[in-house]
């Protein structure tokens, strides 16, 4: 039950990820008080499955790469969310990630 809240609370800033911008796992993880719970929001991630209302696309590593890509149906289709919304990638990674970086501890009020 636990688990579930948290996942819940990741989605909950998953979906305020404005179209266009990326932040990274250990981002959320910090914004919601885990800081080493990067990985757990990467299962939550995994777990979403597609629900259109949590735009996982927009989730990458620290670096940028698009290391979730697996877990979306298809080969190239998180890459291809991010492009149809302007985010360029090369290689499996975002290119000007620092430009397009959305951190959730900057961008919102932490009582939301």
């Amino acid at each position: 039950m636990e688990e579930e809240n948290f996942f819940e609370k990741v989605y909950a800033v998953a979906r305020k990820i404005p179209s266009g911008r990326v932040t990274s796992y250990g981002a959320i993880a910090r914004y919601l008080g885990a800081a080493r719970s990067a990985r757990m929001v990467g299962w939550a991630m995994n777990a979403c499955n597609g629900r259109e209302d949590v735009p996982a696309h927009r989730v990458v590593n620290r670096k940028g790469v698009l290391t979730g890509k697996h877990h979306f149906e298809g080969t190239n289709l998180m890459q291809q969310l991010l492009e149809n919304e302007g985010v360029e990638v090369e290689d499996n990674q975002i290119i000007d990630f620092d430009i397009l970086f959305w951190d959730p501890s900057d961008e919102l009020d932490t009582t939301e």
